[in-house]
């Protein structure tokens, strides 16, 4: 029984033997605690107990049923934008319709069974279609939305892959609105052309809007984007001011520097740090020569003793100059002040700079010199942190040393996910190339986040070696859970042209002494399920071919008195029903006959968008 009823608040007219019948929130009460302890107010001669109860409700509900008057209907909502882009070919449609009803699936780390793990695919598959140019299915808008709402690491491709449609259907449920806050076409944005127009939107619009119309200007003239943000900079709230000025990163030039040099007085620290991070991504700039006068102070070569080392002295205080240029004064917990100074010295200075420093000695050459007073894991982490910030390959390269080294005694440092960071700035066929000698010497017990920084499909020799490590495992009879990661990793990275050399991975080997309890069986089911979601993933790229357009057969139309061809691409009649002999294409666009089924809202182009 619903707890609800249209206007139950207003009192009923009374019976035509003069009693007035329970309202409707009486009715409810008596439910709730139970005709024995609350009866209902009777309606003339109706008698207590829970038939009466029920009967009462059904009559309170049928009388306010036919008093009701109409409704006005409400405005249809405007026409989807057009979608130009092909269609998806038919075997790719159903496949995207179950990878989307799969995507409640709970995730795999660890679970048995060989199916593959269809939410785990449908980021590729998504990148793929992207890639080859598809449109969505106007029929799986609905559910495309939902996913990318519940996994926000799948919004940017599923809303490039929904087009203008989506945020058309985003627009007319406001448990999608994320869509036009990630979109820059979801909010209203007038042309760049237009000054008027931009002034009073960045007067007047939304913080959202004001961000993605910033954006739009500075793509097509910087200087008025900076003009734009200077002129309400000093009445931003400093949140606002934080974002505005990170939405200078892109395209970011020596122009920009005046700016950002006035930002870095700014009263907000989180401002000022910003500013001073995007002046430092400048080499040029002169925050950037100030930072490297003052690391080269504290940085020098020894030529005592007939060996040329490194010598540190670690700046002694943080002046109000320094702090301005964004180093912070206070050292995080555990961490000497000195140290933490001089590293944020070192980690914004140019490195080009070292090598003058150096006597013009190469990034390996300059790594490779010992460190005095143990300052080396210190200054070395810091030119790290540099290298990733400047993009530098010599200084990665250097830093990282030889894959068969020990992390712990590499020349760089010992952490992983740095590691991983620097290796994320060299090509791609290098990358994986390193990574896989570093799995051949050390196994993959260490490798899971350098796998993650490594091109998908895996080049050969990587993918190789990851399943050679797989296999010594398994021989091994090592815990097998531990690698749940590393298999989960290869199912969606491996070259899918792996899975017939799999194929003999999938028995189940005999347990060696020693071995944990089931390692077998369930090596036997991690191989089998990879060899199965590489063939998965053979299928859907074979799936998101386009298709060649076969020669159209031209036949009479019956109904429309014109030809039509008989491929794929079939055009129906005025009344939307194709001619003999024409097979029309999935997206067939209807005619004004054609009727949209319950639940459906149609969209230009015939496709019928499920409405919420």
């Amino acid at each position: 029984m619903s707890a609800t009823a249209p206007d139950s608040r207003s009192v009923p007219p009374a019976g035509a033997d003069g009693a007035v019948p329970a309202a409707w929130d009486e009715l409810v009460t008596s439910a709730l605690l139970g005709t024995d302890r609350r009866p209902p107010r009777p309606d003339g001669d109706q008698a207590h107990g829970p038939v009466a109860l029920l009967d009462a409700a059904a009559l309170h509900t049928v009388r306010r049923r036919a008093g009701l008057r109409p409704a006005t209907g409400a405005a249809l909502p405007p026409a989807a934008p057009p979608d130009p882009r092909p269609p998806l070919p038919v075997a790719a449609r159903r496949r995207l319709a179950q990878l989307l009803a799969d995507r409640s699936t709970p995730p795999g780390g660890g679970r048995r069974g060989t199916a593959p793990d269809l939410t785990e695919l449908i980021p590729q598959w998504l990148a793929t279609a992207g890639a080859r140019g598809f449109r969505a299915p106007a029929e799986l808008l609905p559910a495309l939305l939902d996913a990318a709402r519940a996994r926000s690491d799948l919004r940017p491709q599923a809303l490039a892959f929904a087009g203008p449609r989506g945020l058309w259907l985003a627009g007319l449920n406001p448990a999608w609105r994320f869509a036009l806050r990630a979109s820059p076409s979801g909010g209203r944005r007038p042309g760049t052309d237009d000054p008027e127009a931009v002034h009073r939107l960045w007067e007047e619009g939304l913080f959202a809007e004001r961000v993605a119309l910033l954006g739009a200007v500075r793509a097509q003239d910087p200087a008025a984007a900076r003009a734009l943000l200077a002129s309400t900079w000093s009445t931003e709230r400093a949140e606002d001011r934080l974002m505005f000025l990170d939405s200078l990163r892109a395209g970011l030039t020596g122009a920009d520097e005046a700016f950002l040099e006035e930002a870095l007085s700014d009263r907000s620290r989180n401002v000022r740090a910003t500013a001073a991070e995007l002046l430092s991504s400048l080499p040029g700039s002169a925050l950037a020569r100030r930072m490297a006068d003052r690391a080269i102070s504290c940085v020098n070569p020894d030529r005592t003793g007939g060996v040329v080392s490194i010598a540190v002295e670690a700046p002694h205080e943080c002046d109000a100059a320094m702090q301005r240029d964004g180093v912070t004064p206070q050292a995080p917990s555990g961490r000497g002040e000195r140290s933490w100074w001089l590293g944020q010295l070192v980690e914004v200075t140019p490195l080009g700079a070292w090598r003058d420093r150096f006597g013009g000695r190469t990034a390996q050459q300059i790594v490779a010199l010992p460190v005095a007073d143990d300052w080396g894991g210190e200054l070395h982490a810091a030119w790290c942190r540099a290298a990733v910030r400047q993009r530098d390959p010599d200084w990665a390269r250097a830093l990282l040393g030889t894959p068969s080294t020990p992390p712990a005694n590499g020349p760089g440092t010992a952490s992983l996910a740095e590691r991983a960071q620097l290796l994320a700035i060299l090509p791609a066929a290098e990358r994986a190339e390193w990574v896989a000698d570093f799995i051949a010497a050390h196994g993959l017990s260490e490798a899971f986040q350098l796998l993650g920084v490594c091109s998908v499909p895996w080049a050969g020799p990587l993918g190789r070696s990851v399943v050679d490590a797989l296999d010594i495992a398994r021989d091994a009879g090592s815990y097998p859970w531990s690698f749940s990661g590393v298999m989960g990793l290869s199912e969606r990275c491996l070259n899918p042209a792996e899975a017939d050399r799999l194929e003999v991975l999938t028995t189940t080997p005999d347990e060696p002494e020693g071995a944990s309890p089931g390692a077998g069986g369930y090596w036997s089911e991690a191989f089998q399920r990879l060899v199965s979601t590489l063939r998965l993933r053979a299928a859907m790229e074979a799936e998101l071919t386009p298709e060649p357009a076969p020669d159209a057969v031209r036949v009479p139309n019956a109904v429309a008195g014109q030809d039509v061809g008989s491929g794929p691409d079939a055009i129906p009649g005025p009344d939307g029903v194709p001619g003999p002999g024409a097979v029309p294409r999935p997206d067939a666009v209807p005619g004004p006959g054609a009727v949209p089924g319950p639940g459906t809202v149609s969209a230009p182009g015939g496709d019928q968008c499920r409405a919420r």
